[in-house]
């Protein structure tokens, strides 16, 4: 399929899936805010103005202030720039510990995947990913560093499970012993050969990966264990605003519509590229 066709594929997908071309502009929505948050913000996040204190929103602060009359908007924008950050850079270090672990196990099986899918694999999956992350911050100290590795500690192992699984299905392609018949090495028939076919359940899992990286991160940031203040993050803001729940309850609103939008966003994206890179799928709507 040349390029042209996989454009006009891509946008038959996205009429058949606007859920997914949703995903894709709220995607760019908070894209842009995180990369031109000083230019967008309408104040310093981390401006206090007692006087200002628990505002409801208004021409001045459009969606109100908190405890300590720090403008919601501009907290909020520059939320965005920690909660993508943290997602991309989770999902980038565990997708590549996934792809190395993975890859070796599926690839050369016997002890060595004996040893990684029974013994590695298995005992990170009994401990439950947040309770490790929890126990990482707590011992390290928080911070936005220490919180990436502590998300990607438990997060790599599902994309681990899932190369090993791709790889061990193509490993055994006709192509692939065909290149090694031909005296290709291991590293180039890995990266020439096996990589690119198994690619596709990979993206998708990735995208749906940074919506609980997302998730993951307001969590931590809820219980006190993310960026330190005066950081702005959207955990950090709900929980702040939990003794205001009823008396301003701005404060609760808009930073939960935050995550909720950027983890429906990841998800629908996901669900869309998930329907656009399955053949079977494609043939039977027509793509």
């Amino acid at each position: 399929m040349n390029p042209s066709q996989d454009r006009a594929g891509l946008r038959t997908a996205l009429l058949r899936q606007p859920l997914g071309a949703v995903g894709v502009a709220l995607l760019i929505l908070f894209l842009v805010l995180a990369l031109f948050a000083p230019f967008l913000a309408p104040a310093s996040p981390a401006a206090i103005h007692l006087n200002d204190r628990l505002a409801a929103p208004s021409h001045a602060h459009w969606f109100g202030t908190d405890e300590l009359g720090r403008d919601i908007l501009s907290r909020a924008i520059y939320g965005a720039r920690i909660s993508l950050t943290v997602a991309v850079s989770v999902v980038g270090l565990s997708l590549a510990l996934g792809l190395v672990l993975g890859g070796l196990a599926g690839f050369y099986g016997g002890a060595l995947d004996t040893f990684l899918n029974i013994f590695v694999m298995n005992a990170f999956l009994s401990l439950p990913g947040i309770l490790l992350a929890i126990a990482f911050v707590a011992f390290v100290g928080p911070g936005l560093l220490n919180l990436i590795l502590a998300l990607s500690i438990g997060g790599w192992v599902g994309y681990a499970r899932l190369v090993r699984a791709q790889v061990l299905a193509a490993r055994e392609r006709e192509f692939v012993e065909a290149a090694r018949a031909l005296g290709a090495s291991d590293l180039r028939l890995f990266l020439r050969h096996i990589l690119p076919n198994i690619l596709q359940p990979l993206i998708v899992q990735s995208a749906i990966g940074m919506a609980g990286a997302v998730l993951a991160e307001a969590t931590l940031s809820f219980l006190g264990l993310g960026v330190p203040p005066p950081a702005a993050s959207w955990g950090s803001m709900l929980n702040d605003a939990r003794p205001h729940l009823f008396d301003a309850p701005h404060l609760v609103i808009f930073p939960a519509i935050a995550v909720m939008l950027c983890v429906l966003a990841f998800n629908f994206i996901g669900d869309a590229l998930r329907d656009f890179l399955d053949p079977r799928t494609r043939m039977s709507v027509g793509i």
